[in-house]
């Protein structure tokens, strides 16, 4: 079990809040991640996806009462879409917070949908932001208790517990976050950070609600024709490696073949030990999912969205006896998730915070068809066989950490053991196989 590098002293695995980055972090985070949702192009993907427009469409729409008279956030607003539709459903004010330059995108939208009454577009991190001080008065803004919010003033930013601290007491003044938050295979890009520090610092903690609430990670077995194409590409590279040391032998005179493993490794690690971004099929899925992780975003921490715990999961695959026995095999795993917009379901939520009479639910699985998100195979080094009429079981755990190198990336490691039970009983049980894949 290796839990204990979730838990690092010195916080590696951490996304930085923009309080305590300086200016090369800040350019290196907007390099490896912001940078892409600036454009248009990468935009339009997700605006295009139905699957997700109409899940956030119908929550808001479908659950109008929900939002009438009430103070919105849009975390990581991009296009400004969902803002807008928080306005038309009848939310007082829409704070709609974009760190890239599509703000300015965003502003054009909302002015040309005509809701810029309602929706003010902030450009920064949502972690860095401060609710605008005319809005106090001019939109009636009260915390949780009923008090106004006020505009004093809070203690300068490089005292950063006493000033988060004031900021948070007089800030919580928002009903609703609303967030597109989702990576591949959920956690990918550590967005769910800020979207938990915006609920820490604005939300009304008893009635405030998230949209998503609740999210949900699941993992099943495959067999994907793609795999055989991975494992080509894989010796088709190495054979390429090995005609250039020929050819840089005879016609150069140069001995390179030390280099042969370390390319060999490189090879390994982009086809073998990482995960592949897939558009699956229903019928790739071998057996039911297994559910590695559940989030309720009304109460999870920031050590919640740091990956998933060593967690058990149990397969049962029996041959199809379709007539094609003999091809029938399992060449790795897929990992997806699910979200839900529903009322709350903790303790404290259940009883002030409003109810979703219309829930909504959100699959990224295979049944459902495709995805920007799509699913996350890990495919296996060797397929595993399943023989006629027979079945294979898989035992095993799954673990989920940041990369040491890039926080907003993770490391998945699956262990487990492989049994082949053929159609005579007889029960063939094989060594614990251990691989780490890096999500990409």
């Amino acid at each position: 079990n290796n839990n204990s590098n979730n838990n690092n002293d010195d916080d590696d695995d951490t996304i930085p809040t923009f309080h305590s980055q300086d200016e090369q972090q800040k350019a290196s985070d907007y390099a490896n991640y912001f940078s892409a949702y600036a454009d248009l192009h990468h935009q339009k993907i997700m605006l295009t996806d139905t699957h997700r427009m109409t899940a956030y469409h119908d929550a808001i729409m479908k659950n109008q009462h929900v939002f009438r008279d009430k103070v919105v956030m849009d975390v990581g607003s991009g296009s400004g879409i969902l803002a807008v539709w928080a306005a038309k459903a009848g939310a007082k004010r829409v704070y709609a917070v974009e760190y890239t330059d599509m703000a300015k995108h965003a502003r054009k939208v909302v002015e040309a949908n005509g809701v810029d009454h309602v929706v003010t577009v902030i450009q920064g991190a949502v972690e860095d932001v401060t609710i605008p001080v005319e809005d106090w008065e001019a939109f009636h803004l009260q915390t949780e208790d009923g008090g106004a919010a006020t505009a004093k003033e809070c203690p300068a930013a490089d005292d950063d517990d006493a000033s988060i601290s004031c900021k948070q007491q007089q800030s919580k003044v928002v009903d609703i976050i609303i967030s597109e938050w989702m990576g591949y295979f959920l956690l990918r890009e550590s967005m769910l950070d800020s979207v938990i520090r915006a609920r820490d610092m604005f939300l009304k903690p008893k009635s405030g609600i998230l949209l998503p609430s609740h999210a949900t990670m699941l993992i099943a077995p495959i067999m994907n024709e793609d795999h055989h194409m991975v494992i080509e590409e894989y010796l088709e590279g190495m054979d390429d490696w090995n005609d250039y040391l020929v050819n840089a032998k005879k016609q150069y005179g140069v001995d390179m073949s030390i280099l042969t493993e370390e390319y060999d490794k490189e090879q390994r690690d982009y086809y073998l030990k990482s995960s592949h971004y897939v558009q699956l099929d229903g019928d790739t899925i071998l057996a039911p999912p297994s559910v590695v992780k559940t989030l309720d975003l009304a109460v999870c921490t920031l050590e919640d969205a740091k990956g998933v715990d060593e967690t058990e999961f149990s397969f049962d695959i029996e041959s199809s006896g379709g007539g094609a026995e003999d091809d029938e095999e399992i060449n790795g795993f897929a990992g997806w998730f699910t979200v839900d917009f529903q009322s709350r379901t903790d303790e404290v939520g259940k009883q002030f915070g409003a109810k979703m009479t219309n829930p909504v639910h959100f699959s990224s699985s295979p049944e459902i068809g495709d995805t920007h998100w799509g699913q996350q195979a890990f495919y296996f080094a060797s397929a595993i066989p399943i023989q006629s009429n027979g079945k294979v079981k898989i035992d095993g755990t799954m673990e989920m950490i940041r990369s040491k190198e890039n926080a907003r990336l993770y490391n998945v490691k699956l262990q487990y053991t492989i049994g082949a039970i053929a159609a005579d009983g007889l029960n063939n049980v094989m060594d614990m196989v251990e691989s780490v894949y890096k999500i990409p």
